[in-house]
C-alpha cells in the first residue's frame, strides 16, 4: 500500500493555558526542502485558516531534516514548465502563489517563527524575513543564488536587500555570497541566535508559559531566554562585519561595470571572498544588469511596490532563454558550463535589458492578492 505524506506537516500544541501553537513544517527533506506550489498553497490555506482563530496564538515554521529550513524554490519543476511547454500558466500561478503568501506574513496578525537552521536560500529566506521572528543557529547558511542561473533575488529581496547599508545588498545580490548567523544578525535578516540542539526546546518552552498580553512580546522574552543559554560565543566571525569596508569601496562606483570589476580586482585573501568573485564571474552577465537595475529602481519602493516590480520581472524572466540556459548548466546536466547570451557585462544591450521591466499586462495581477491581504490582515487585529 502506498502512503502519501504531505509536503507539509501540521500539528497543534496546547499551553499551559489552554492556548494553541500550530507548528508547520516544510517536509521534503530529500531536496532540502526546496519550496513547490503544493507547499505554498497547504501554508496560505492554513494560514488563512488561523488568521483570525482566537484559540491560536502562535505559529513555528520550521523544515524537516537536519540540513535546511529551505534551500529555495522547485527550479527544477520550473525549468519543466518553461522548457516543455506544457503548462504555460504555471509560471504565473507560481509566482502569484509565492509571492502573495511571502507579502502576508509581514502583516501577519499572530507572531510566526520561523526556525531558519541550515540552509536558508532564495525562496526560503522570501518565507523566512517575512517572519515576525526570525532564529538562527551556529548551522545556519544564508544566500539569495539567482545569479549564477541568470535569475536575481525575488521574494521581496528588492525590498529588503535595500534595506541594508549602502552597498551591501547589491554586493549580496551580485555576488551569491553566503552569510552565516552572525551576519544574518548584523544585517538584520534574523532576530534571535539559539543553540541548533535546542530548536527541539522551541514548541515546548512556549508552551508552558502564560499567554497574556502581548503574544509577540511573549515569544520575543521566550527565545531570548533560550538564546542566552548559549551566548555569543558559538558566534562564527562575521565576513561581512570583516570586510565591511571592502565591500563599501567597491560597491560605490556610479557605473556597474567599474562596480563588477573593482570586486574582480580586490585582493582579499579569502576563501569566502574569492568565492564571492568566482560565482560574479561565472553568473549571467545578463542577470548582472538586470541585478543591479532592479536594485536601483526598487530603492525607494514599499514592500507592496517592490513585489509588483517582481512580478513584472520574474514573467519576464521566464519568458526569455537565459533562464532556461542558467537552470540547465546548474542544475539540469550539472555540466556548469552555461551559454549565456552575452559572454561579458560591456557586450550587455542596455534597450534589451529594458525589455525585462516592461509589463505583460495591463493591470499587475499580484496587485489585487496583495490589498486583500492587506485588508485580511486589518480586519483580525
Amino acid at each position: 500500500m502506498v502512503v502519501l505524506v504531505s509536503v507539509v506537516l501540521f500539528d497543534e500544541h496546547i499551553t499551559i493555558d489552554g492556548s494553541v501553537i500550530v507548528s508547520m513544517t516544510l517536509n521534503s527533506p530529500e531536496s532540502l526542502n526546496a519550496l513547490n506550489l503544493d507547499m505554498i498553497h497547504l501554508i496560505t490555506s492554513k494560514l488563512d485558516e488561523l488568521r483570525c482563530d482566537k484559540r491560536v496564538v502562535a505559529i513555528v515554521l520550521d523544515g524537516a531534516g537536519d540540513k535546511a529550513f529551505c534551500a529555495g524554490g522547485d527550479i527544477v519543476r520550473l525549468y519543466s514548465a518553461i522548457s516543455e511547454v506544457i503548462d504555460q500558466d504555471y509560471i504565473e500561478r507560481w509566482f502569484l502563489a509565492e509571492y502573495t503568501l511571502d507579502y502576508s506574513l509581514y502583516s501577519y496578525p499572530k507572531p510566526i517563527i520561523c526556525l531558519g537552521d541550515g540552509i536558508v536560500m532564495g525562496g526560503g529566506l522570501g518565507i523566512m524575513n517575512g517572519c515576525s521572528h526570525r532564529v538562527v543557529t551556529e548551522s545556519s547558511s544564508l544566500a539569495m543564488p539567482e545569479v549564477s542561473i541568470a535569475l536575481y533575488p525575488d521574494v521581496g529581496a528588492s525590498w529588503f536587500l535595500n534595506q541594508m547599508p549602502e552597498g551591501i545588498g547589491l554586493f549580496i545580490g551580485l555576488t551569491a555570497c553566503r552569510l552565516n548567523v552572525a551576519d544574518a544578525l548584523l544585517l538584520r535578516l534574523a532576530d534571535q541566535f539559539i543553540d541548533s540542539s535546542l530548536c527541539n526546546r522551541v514548541i515546548p518552552e512556549l508552551c508552558r508559559v502564560r499567554w497574556y498580553g502581548c503574544a509577540h512580546q511573549v515569544v520575543t522574552s521566550t527565545l531570548n531566554e533560550l538564546g542566552a543559554s548559549a551566548g555569543s560565543s558559538r558566534l562564527p566571525e562575521s565576513m561581512i562585519k570583516r570586510y565591511y569596508d571592502d565591500i563599501v569601496d567597491v560597491s560605490c562606483f556610479d557605473r556597474l561595470a567599474d562596480i563588477v570589476r573593482a570586486i574582480a580586482e580586490r585582493d582579499v585573501d579569502h576563501s569566502w571572498w574569492r568565492r564571492a568573485q568566482d560565482t560574479l564571474e561565472r553568473g549571467s552577465p545578463l542577470a548582472t544588469a538586470i541585478i543591479y537595475q532592479q536594485l536601483s529602481l526598487s530603492r525607494e519602493y514599499t514592500l507592496k511596490q517592490a513585489f509588483e516590480s517582481e512580478m513584472i520581472l520574474t514573467t519576464r524572466c521566464c519568458q526569455r532563454p537565459e533562464l532556461v540556459e542558467g537552470i540547465r548548466a546548474l542544475l539540469i546536466d550539472k555540466d556548469k558550463k552555461p551559454n549565456w547570451m552575452f559572454s561579458q557585462l560591456d557586450d550587455v544591450d542596455s534597450v534589451y535589458v529594458d525589455t525585462f521591466f516592461q509589463s505583460p499586462w495591463k493591470v499587475n495581477p499580484l496587485s489585487d492578492e496583495l490589498e486583500a491581504i492587506d485588508k485580511k490582515s486589518a480586519a483580525c487585529r
